[in-house]
């Protein structure tokens, strides 16, 4: 099992910036990557960004690309979520999620195996 705990959200203007931080423990030589989704109240969950744990290949979605970034720290089983410039739209819990599959989409929930309970981001216009 890995056990996933994400933190860093809360309030914020728009244009302003957050970080997450997302802690791993456990079984964490099984996870190959790790990635963020949000869900906003009545809509459909969506990726958010992805990393590949010994890589560092990045991925990401299409709202949040030049304005998110990601990146792990190994030593720390952490991964983080740079949110710049954020916009209203981008309020919405937060989720980390881990994966022990290699060679697949990181784009899709279903390739996640363990998840954490979320983070709040709420971005003021």
């Amino acid at each position: 099992q890995v056990q996933v705990v994400e933190s860093g959200g809360g309030l914020v203007q728009a244009g302003g910036s957050l970080r997450l931080s997302c802690a791993t423990s456990g079984r964490t030589f099984s996870i190959y990557a790790m990635g963020w989704f949000r869900q906003a109240p009545g809509k459909e969950r969506e990726f958010v960004a992805a990393i590949t744990w010994s890589a560092g290949n990045t991925y990401y979605g299409d709202s949040v690309k030049g304005r998110f970034t990601i990146s792990r720290d190994n030593a720390k089983n952490t991964v983080y979520l740079q949110m710049n410039s954020l916009k209203p739209e981008d309020t919405a819990g937060y989720y980390c999620a881990a994966s022990p599959y290699g060679g697949v989409s990181y784009y899709s929930p279903g390739t996640y195996s363990y998840w954490g309970r979320g983070t709040q981001v709420t971005v003021s216009s």
